[in-house]
């Protein structure tokens, strides 16, 4: 029998704020889900602390809500542990790329196979409105009494140089694309990040649903709204590295990824900024050295009898590491 969006859904109350873009990015993820016919008891989401952690209580997979800034490292542990698992972790710009902004770049470096959501919308929305680190220089929220003194991070940028094999955006507000990015995300073998632009309605009163739908700047001759938004792909942005030894490619690909990560203002692009299929993901690099890891990962082992005394032999591991 097909799963359904509602297989995917629980009862728990949502108290997020009304117009919160969590909404539409709750939605896209699980109408992703239900598309791909993942099997609810085959999918792990991660979270940490803010609205966005809240994720996990409102999808009917298993969830694991852990702490500020540390739901990649839970996720990957997971991964490793069960291969087979498919593993999300979502987050805030702020647990994410603040306090958890060290497990965001190791994380790229291991290539583990996850999909990485991040919830950007510039302030830290549970705890008041403070400047997250995707807060633009010289913004000034509502929420704070001065200009933001910081310059913004920038996550496409810092997801290529940590090493992310798939670099994507998306928009709260358009739940098809979300949909769209999110499953290519997931699909993609190895570390996936998905940068989802989403307005604060309690906090952040700039870049709102009416700021990124230009309705500020309407066109002169028509009088419509000219969106900040615009798709890569519908622009003919190639995102995909199709040859890695070919370095003038390479190049290119990374130079478009840079140019296009640092428009903002008028033009905001999303999509695919980056695929490279081609980088061995951390349990290829595992099954190189213990054969059989994917057929008997951590989680599929016994490790203690029915008398509670533990099974597992570790004379071997102890050889192979012994100096002599």
């Amino acid at each position: 029998m097909a799963l359904k969006l509602t297989d995917y859904k629980t009862s728990v109350h949502n108290d997020w704020c009304p117009g919160c873009g969590d909404f539409g990015i709750l939605n896209a993820l699980l109408m992703t889900l239900a598309e791909m016919q993942l099997e609810p008891y085959r999918v792990a989401i991660f979270s940490g602390i803010g609205c966005s952690g809240k994720t996990p209580h409102f999808a009917g997979t298993y969830g694991i809500h852990t702490l500020h800034g540390r739901g990649v490292p839970f996720a990957l542990g997971a991964k490793l542990g069960n291969p087979n698992l498919e593993v999300i972790a979502v987050g805030g710009d702020g647990d994410g790329l603040g306090i958890g902004a060290g497990h965001f770049v190791n994380a790229g470096r291991r290539n583990v196979d996850i999909a990485y959501i991040i919830f950007d919308n510039g302030v830290y929305g549970l705890t008041k409105g403070q400047a997250s680190p995707t807060l633009q220089l010289g913004l000034k929220p509502k929420s704070l009494p001065k200009p933001n003194i910081n310059e913004a991070v920038n996550p496409i940028a810092l997801a290529l140089a940590a090493g992310y094999t798939f670099i994507a955006r998306s928009y709260a507000y358009d739940v098809r694309h979300q949909k769209e990015t999110i499953k290519r995300a997931i699909e993609h073998r190895g570390m996936a990040l998905v940068d989802i632009l989403q307005p604060c309605p309690t906090y952040n009163d700039i870049n709102t649903k009416e700021w990124y739908g230009g309705d500020d700047r309407k066109d002169a001759a028509t009088g419509k709204p000219m969106p900040r938004i615009y798709k890569l792909e519908e622009t003919g942005y190639d995102p995909v590295i199709k040859d890695p030894e070919n370095e003038d490619e390479l190049r290119a690909k990374i130079a478009n990824l840079i140019v296009k990560s640092r428009e903002w203002g008028d033009k905001i692009p999303i999509g695919v900024f980056y695929q490279n299929s081609h980088i061995p993901t951390y349990d290829d690099r595992l099954t190189g050295r213990i054969a059989d890891y994917r057929k008997n990962p951590p989680a599929m082992q016994v490790f203690w009898d029915e008398n509670g005394y533990p099974t597992t032999d570790l004379t071997k591991l102890f050889e192979e590491i012994r100096v002599t």
